[in-house]
C-alpha cells in the first residue's frame, strides 16, 4: 500500500513536469522573436554610432536634446533611410517576396510555404503585430548612456502578455 502511495506521488511529479515543459514549448518561439527584436535594435544603435552615422549627442530620446529615438511602445517598423530602428523616418516593412506585410506594414516573418523555398507565392507570413518596442535612453556621464530596449509581446493562444527586457551601456568611445 505504501508503495502504491509513493508510486502516485511519483508519477503526479512527472505529469507536472510535463505539463511547465508543454507550456515553454509552445512560448519558446515568441521568446526567440522577442530576443532577436532588442537584439536588432541595440545593433542599429551601436552601428549607427561606430560608422559616425550619429554622433554621440544624438543617442538619446527624442525628449533630450539632439535625440533621434522616439519614445515609448511603438509597434516593430522597419529602418528608414537613416537605417536606425524607432526613429522618426521609420517605414512599413515588406515580406521576403517584396509585398508589404500585413496589418499597416508592421514587421512580419516570412517563413517558406509548402515549397520549401523562401520568396515565392506560397510563403507564410507571420505578423508581429503583438510585439512592442520602446527604447528608453538615460545618460549616464557625458560620454556613457544606458540603453535600455523592452520588448512587450502577447503570447497568441495563451493571452498573456510578456516582457523582454535588454540593457547595455554605450559609450562615446568606439
Amino acid at each position: 500500500m505504501i508503495s502504491m502511495f509513493v508510486l502516485t506521488i511519483g508519477l503526479l511529479a512527472v505529469l507536472a513536469m510535463l505539463g511547465v515543459t508543454m507550456a515553454a514549448t509552445q512560448t519558446s518561439q515568441e521568446d526567440m522573436i522577442a530576443r532577436q527584436v532588442a537584439s536588432e535594435a541595440m545593433e542599429s544603435i551601436f552601428n549607427a554610432r561606430d560608422t559616425s552615422q550619429l554622433g554621440f549627442q544624438a543617442i538619446a530620446n527624442t525628449t533630450a536634446p539632439n535625440g533621434v529615438f522616439l519614445p515609448g511602445a511603438l509597434p516593430l517598423l522597419c529602418a528608414g533611410p537613416d537605417g536606425i530602428l524607432d526613429t522618426a523616418d521609420d517605414a512599413p516593412c515588406l515580406t521576403a517576396s517584396g509585398a508589404a506585410c500585413p496589418n499597416g506594414g508592421v514587421q512580419c516573418l516570412s517563413e517558406p510555404g509548402p515549397d520549401g523555398i523562401l520568396g515565392t507565392a506560397d510563403d507564410v507570413i507571420v505578423p508581429l503585430n503583438g510585439y512592442t518596442r520602446n527604447i528608453a535612453i538615460v545618460s549616464l556621464t557625458p560620454t556613457l548612456a544606458q540603453v535600455t530596449i523592452t520588448v512587450v509581446y502577447t503570447v497568441p493562444n495563451i493571452g498573456h502578455t510578456r516582457t523582454y527586457i535588454l540593457q547595455e551601456e554605450i559609450s562615446s568611445y568606439h
